[in-house]
């Protein structure tokens, strides 16, 4: 199967099994000042724009074990491309992702210092928020575009962020095998960071040549994003 056609295949099948469990995912809430807690979220690839089905089933756990807290999401802003053919492009709406993500959680800690945020991002999207967290611009990045990557986040930033969790995130070798750097999670969020990987799910569990799979799917519907919810809220 084509490259191209991975992440065709993983968003109509997890489009289609979300939708014949919850109907469609509803829209992320609408912005209200200062809530209890925000969750800044990537959507995976080729989803919707929004936070996407894992991120709406993540979202309405989080809301459940948070209440009666206000719990606010915001969407992450990027292509979630699934054109993985085109390696520069690609990239480039990455940093875009990681730019808008790191620029939220910088204005909710300037604006909302007593706002607890919890990011998270599925598959492409757990690449985007994991980079956010980075301590350092990676090496791996190509040159053409290096210097439009954001700079990593401030470390005072990091004590707003409650929790990350990443469902999914590629591992090294599935990157490595695109010409991508891996994911390294920054040393002030890795105490904070929940990273969950299906059984079977050959994007994250580091298998040789990793092709799309059910299993990479399923966290909307397998029960890792009220895990997610539950390791989030006992960090708030």
């Amino acid at each position: 199967m084509r490259v191209r056609q991975i992440g065709r295949f993983i968003g109509a099948v997890a489009l289609t099994t979300w939708a014949a469990m919850v109907g469609v995912a509803a829209p992320s809430a609408s912005a209200q000042p200062c809530p209890d807690v925000e969750v800044v979220f990537a959507r995976g690839t080729g989803e919707a724009v929004g936070v996407g089905g894992v991120g709406q089933s993540f979202v309405d756990a989080l809301r459940a074990q948070a209440a009666p807290r206000t719990v606010n999401v915001y969407a992450v802003n990027y292509a979630a491309s699934n054109n993985f053919d085109a390696r520069d492009e690609l990239a480039r709406t990455v940093v875009d992702g990681i730019r808008d993500a790191g620029s939220r959680v910088q204005t909710i800690a300037n604006t909302c210092p007593n706002t607890r945020i919890v990011l998270g991002g599925f598959s492409q999207g757990a690449v985007v928020a994991g980079f956010v967290t980075s301590s350092t611009v990676p090496e791996a990045v190509p040159a053409a575009y290096r210097n439009s990557v954001p700079q990593p986040l401030a470390a005072e930033v990091s004590e707003h962020v409650a929790a990350v969790t990443l469902f999914g995130l590629p591992s090294p070798q599935w990157l490595g095998t695109y010409g991508a750097p891996p994911v390294v999670i920054g040393p002030l969020y890795q105490p904070k960071t929940l990273e969950l990987c299906a059984d079977g799910d050959t994007i994250c569990n580091g298998a040789p040549g990793g092709q799309p799979s059910i299993a990479h799917a399923l966290y909307g519907v397998n029960g890792m994003t009220q895990q997610a919810a539950s390791y989030a809220v006992g960090r708030l």
